[in-house]
């Protein structure tokens, strides 16, 4: 049985960080960045919240990756900023097959998100986008039990305990 973790929040939660550590601590894993699958386009780029966006294009690379790392026996590690029916796209392609989705919305308060934001290298600083981002992911209204406000976890409580919890798993 092979495990399909998905993480979203704002920008500057945290979600490679967490990412990155839960795959790591996996004996065979794939992780894989959503931000990284869609910058794949450079002529013609056009941000993902702005008209003429290149998401169709975006998704059909990362289910055709997420498909292949499952095939080969990994368990994946996907990130990025998701929304209710993105989760369920993804759901919708991977149940029924011999896979777990633990799904995770980090959140953190206001202040901490400002405050890691300006952690981030200086041209990846979110500034006021991160704000509005954590407002966008809070109105999803995702269940309650998929939610974990990390504002008073360490890195290391974080992806212990989306690892070992079950009421991730959708």
């Amino acid at each position: 049985m092979k495990t399909l973790y998905l993480i979203t929040g704002p920008a500057g939660v945290g979600k490679s960080t967490i990412s990155k550590k839960i795959a790591e601590s996996l004996p065979k894993s794939c992780l894989i960045e959503g931000d990284d699958v869609y910058h794949l386009v450079v002529g013609g780029y056009v941000s993902p919240w702005k008209e003429g966006n290149h998401l169709s294009f975006f998704w059909k690379n990362c289910i055709s990756l997420i498909e292949n790392c499952l095939a080969e026996g990994y368990d994946v590690v996907f990130n990025y900023i998701l929304s209710k029916n993105d989760v369920l796209k993804l759901k919708n392609n991977f149940s029924g097959s011999d896979v777990v989705i633990k799904f995770v919305a980090l959140i953190v308060d206001e202040k901490t998100i400002v405050e890691r934001d300006k952690l981030r290298p200086q041209d990846c600083q979110m500034g006021e986008r991160s704000i509005v981002l954590l407002k966008e992911i809070l109105a999803e209204n995702f269940n309650k039990s998929n939610i974990l406000d990390s504002s008073k976890l360490s890195v290391e409580e974080t992806y212990q305990e989306i690892l070992k919890s079950d009421r991730f798993v959708i």
